[in-house]
């Protein structure tokens, strides 16, 4: 697959648990889009911190022995989040961290999550399981996406536009913790 510009549409709803979330999802009827796999991202800035001024992201995924690279504008006003997503696959991401790093850019957040995901005609949903909770992620059309809430019971107050970072960091601010990323522990 090449790159591809696009606008990115999407809201995060938190559920108790991957089984719970995995219930949901299967009272849809989507169909399996790609089974459970851990996706390790990283977002990258310079050392001024350009892009987070700008409100914007640069990201580089692995996921089973293949990554991508992805840049997310600034979230336009709106109920759902809505931003430009410019991404690509790329051969590898060690090498792809070490060619933008010699471009001024350096991770500055790594997190993980297991992600599980289905479609249907309008929407994508992820089962994303992390270190710091459980949620769905449905993107794809502002319908499709109310379609997608309302089956499942839920409404607008249950959107979440957090980043993953901004969630992270509120729960890093509540519980506490001083860890830098949002990892799983090595067991």
């Amino acid at each position: 697959m090449g790159s591809q510009t696009t606008f990115e549409r999407e809201v995060k709803l938190a559920f108790a648990s991957a089984e719970a979330a995995r219930q949901a999802v299967s009272s849809l009827g989507l169909t399996p889009m790609a089974e459970r796999r851990l996706q390790d991202d990283r977002l990258l800035d310079t050392a001024d911190q350009r892009l987070r001024a700008e409100r914007s992201a640069l990201r580089v995924r692995a996921e089973g022995g293949s990554a991508r690279v992805t840049f997310k504008g600034p979230v336009r006003p709106a109920a759902m989040k809505l931003r430009e997503e410019i991404e690509t696959s790329v051969g590898d991401a060690e090498t792809m961290l070490r060619l933008l790093a010699a471009l001024g850019f350096h991770p500055w957040f790594r997190y993980q999550k297991f992600r599980q995901e289905y479609r249907n005609t309008d929407v994508v949903v992820a089962i994303d399981e992390t270190p710091i909770g459980t949620f769905l992620e449905v993107e794809g059309t502002e319908t499709g996406i109310e379609a997608i809430v309302q089956a499942l019971g839920r409404t607008r107050a249950d959107f979440i536009v957090e980043s993953y970072y901004s969630l992270f960091d509120a729960w890093r601010r509540t519980t506490g913790s001083a860890a830098r990323d949002m990892l799983f522990e090595r067991t």
